[in-house]
Parts: structure tokens; sequence; C-alpha cells
């Protein structure tokens, strides 16, 4: 009976954690923003963005959580720690003999987190960052699975096209950033390499939110025991355990490390050890224990949400030459500032709050949000307008937000924000160097802070930086190539109107 129990505890982890897993991955690919107005508090229960986010309840309660039943966390909350049991488990399907009782390794795990925690308080998060769970999950789901994605969708698009049906709508597939593709992808081979032969053992090292919750695990409440009397030393816990973390001869579970998977309670044969109340006294004998009523031991409950995906939003606006004419793209303009997102108030704010995680870049409706190159901001995201303009009525990137790195906005307040300001570039503008009259910038600009003024040359724009509102409306429409002839400079502290 006791063995059938178990089995429940593992199931209820499994689904919990592919359900939780699934529907996140779903929130990062979902280039519509539908998932997201319903999803996204699976973002703020992420240990780091919480305390980012000074979201103290969530904090509590995860910590709580710990100190009751060890690392649920890391086991069905965690997108990394579920990728990596993916991984183990695929390893165990292929070695027979997969783990091995391991000493921790303390030194190494605190230096880890000491080092992160000082990262973070000097202002270097974008290094602290490339270990974060939570960021380092986003990076590779962002990076790796949106193309994918967005090319199965485009390829659904153009077949319920040819059958009348407009259930879909086609995306532009660009990479976003060549240095978060290679992070990514080194980041994702060090863990399946290390996950599939070592199980756990990144999270238990260097993982700085597991070694933020060891801490508190150490001391939970409820832990698998062993059970002295009943354990034959076949060792088959041991050999399941990917945290390698139980020591069979001295009959102990280092919980610091277990990530409570339940894994060693499913494999012993003679109900050895047990999920239970770790301070419990033990019983005279054991067939005096296994007539008794257990009253110490809990059900270990996860709850997982289910919901039915909603329709999908309207289509994006798109420009084309309507010819075969060969149009050169535009290249990134150098900006002494960069340009962050209507709500982040300032960029000391922003990169004291961002996890670059990428959530906005999944959720940005005209793909104007990417990674920064900036060693100092690396891949925390950036505003580029070579592939669309900022809607002066768009607040998606400040609904996803997690951590408060972009502050909510509403809708009507967007237009009386000023990220940035437009910059009129003389030699770039085709009214100088093609003596042609162009007035595209002043004709789109939502705000009218641009207007033609006339010159010896021809009517050229002049900006009223009162008004701009930074949405690189005008630097996307400009058709000056390979560089704008008016480009959106940042503020370093944004402006209101």
């Amino acid at each position: 009976m006791a063995k059938k129990r178990h089995n429940v505890l593992k199931v209820l982890r499994v689904v919990s954690a592919v359900i939780f897993c699934s529907l996140l991955t779903l929130m990062f690919l979902d280039f519509t923003g539908t998932l997201h107005r319903y999803l996204g508090w699976m973002a703020k229960v992420q240990l780091l963005p919480a305390i980012l986010a000074l979201n103290v309840g969530v904090v509590v309660v995860l910590l709580l959580l710990t100190l009751l039943f060890g690392r649920v966390y890391c086991s069905v909350v965690c997108p990394l720690g579920v990728m990596q049991d993916a991984v183990a488990h695929v390893s165990g399907k292929s070695r027979r003999h997969k783990y091995h009782p391991s000493a921790a390794h303390n030194v190494l795990r605190y230096t880890i987190l000491a080092v992160f925690v000082v990262l973070m308080l000097v202002g270097l998060q974008s290094i602290a960052l490339l270990i974060a769970p939570y960021s380092a999950y986003g990076r590779i789901v962002q990076s790796l699975l949106a193309p994918l994605y967005a090319l199965v969708n485009n390829g659904l698009a153009a077949v319920a096209e040819r059958v009348g049906s407009y259930a879909f709508y086609e995306t532009e597939v660009w990479l976003r950033s060549g240095l978060t593709l290679g992070i990514a992808l080194v980041t994702l081979a060090v863990l399946v390499v290390i996950s599939y032969r070592r199980g756990r053992l990144w999270c238990n090292t260097v993982c700085p939110v597991g070694g933020l919750l060891s801490l508190v695990s150490r001391f939970s409440l409820f832990a698998p025991v062993i059970d002295a009397d009943k354990c034959t030393h076949c060792r088959a816990c041991e050999r399941s355990c990917k945290a390698e973390c139980i020591d069979v001869d001295n009959a102990k579970v280092d919980t610091s490390r277990c990530v409570t998977c339940m894994n060693c309670l499913e494999q012993c044969r003679f109900s050895a050890i047990k999920y239970q109340w770790r301070y419990a006294k033990s019983s005279v004998s054991s067939t005096s224990a296994d007539a008794q009523t257990d009253t110490s031991r809990r059900k270990f409950v996860t709850t997982a949400a289910a919901l039915t995906l909603a329709g999908v939003a309207s289509a994006q606006h798109k420009s084309t030459d309507g010819g075969l004419a060969y149009i050169e793209k535009k290249r990134v303009p150098r900006r002494a500032v960069s340009v962050k997102p209507a709500g982040s108030v300032s960029l000391r704010h922003f990169s004291d709050h961002c996890t670059a995680c990428q959530l906005c870049v999944s959720a940005c409706p005209s793909q104007v949000l990417r990674p920064s190159g900036n060693v100092l901001t690396l891949m925390q995201p950036e505003m580029g307008f070579e592939h669309g303009y900022c809607g002066e009525h768009c607040t998606r990137c400040s609904e996803v937000c997690p951590t408060g790195a972009i502050q909510p906005v509403k809708a009507e307040e967007r237009e009386l924000i000023q990220p940035g300001k437009a910059v009129w570039i003389r030699q770039n503008c085709v009214v100088l160097t093609d003596h042609v009259s162009c007035g595209n910038c002043a004709k789109h600009c939502p705000v009218h802070a641009i207007q033609m003024v006339d010159t010896p040359d021809g009517q050229v724009p002049a900006v009223d930086e009162t008004r701009c509102i930074g949405c690189g409306k005008c630097e996307y429409l400009c058709p000056a190539r390979p560089f704008s002839a008016i480009y959106v400079e940042g503020n370093e502290t944004h402006q209101n109107i």
C-alpha cells in the first residue's frame, strides 16, 4: 500500500512539472500576446524575478514551501530544472547504473552564490544572470525554439490561406541577436551534458537559486527518510537519485541537495524509504510500525493550471515595395544611449531589475525589442526599429514583465512617455542626397512632433523634442539606406510629456 501511495506522489510531481513547464514555454513562444494575459503569473512566481520585483509575498511563499516540503520548486516550478529532469530521464533509459552518491561541493556552491549576489549588487547583473535558471531557460526558448515555432506557424498560415481560413497569420522570422543565440547554444549544451551524466549537479553546484534554497531545504520538515531496519542495501535508491544525495550506508539523505523528485520512493521495493515528517520518533520494531497508522505522513500536493488557448491577435503591419526591386536592409545606428521600453523609468532602474529572460522580446508584437550586445547590459532587451516601430498605445512589454523592470503602463499613458527622441541626420536624408521630396517621417509621426520646413535645398524635417515619444516610426519608415536619416536616441531617464 505504501508503495502505491509513493508512486502517486511521483506521478503528481511529474504531471505538475510537465504542465507547468509546457505552459510557461508556450507563453514564451506565443507572439500574439494572448497567453501572456492568462499565464503571466507563471513568470512572476519564479524566485529570482520575484526577488528583483521585491514581491515579498511570492518570496515568502516559496521559502515556506521549501521549508515544509524541500526543494519542490526545483522539480516543479523551475523550467530549467524540469528540462534537466527530462534529459536525466533519457539518460536513465540508456544507462543501467546511472548515479552514485557523492559529497556535496558546498565550498564551490556557496562561493558561486556569494559571487552571484555581489555581481548583482555592484551592477554587473548581465554577467551574473548568465547562470540564473529562469533567464537561461528564457534565452534557450526565445533563441532556439521561437524561430522554429514561427516557421511552423507560417507554414500553417500558408495552408490556411489556400483554404480561405485566417486562423493563422504569418510573422517575420529573423535572428535578433547572434550573441544571445551563441550563449543559448552553449548553455544548452553544457546543461545537457551535465544532466545526462550527473543529473542535478548543475542545480546543486552552479545554480544560485538552488544554492539559496539549499540553505532552507536542509531544515525541511518533510523529506525522504530511510528506515534502517527495512533497508536491504540494494542501493536502488542511490542509483535513481539525480541529486546523488542518498547515503544508504549511513541511512541519510542530504536534504540540502534533494529536489524531492520521488524517484527513490518509486525504486525501493521494500518501502524502506518514505517521504514523511523528518523528526518523527522511530518505532520499536518494523512489525509494530507497519501495524500502526503513520499519522505523521502528509500528502505532497502540487496544483497545476490548465487553460484553453485563446484566439489569435490581429495581423501585424508589414511594408513592401510592391515590386521586384531589391531594397537594401537597414542597419542599426549607433546610439549614444540605448532606448528602453516605456515604463522602464530609467536605464539604471531597468538594469537593476531586468533578468534578461526575453519574455518581453517574445511578447513584442512589432518585433521592436531585441537583446543587447553591450557587456554591461548583456542580453537585456533594448529597442531597435529596423523591423517595426513601437505602437503609441502598445503596452504589451509592461504587461508581461515579471520583475517590474518595465513598470505597468496604461494604453492612454504610453503617448505621454518619452523613452527617447528623434534626431535628424542631414547627410543621410534623401531630400539632400537624391534631390527628391519626401516628408515620410512627418507624414507618419503619430504625435505630429515632426514638421517639414523650407530650406534652399528643399523641405527637410524639424523635430519638436518636447512632443516626440520615441516610438521609432519615423526611423522605421525612413526610405534612406542603409542608415535612416532620422533615428531615435534614448533618454537615460524617461521624460513625461
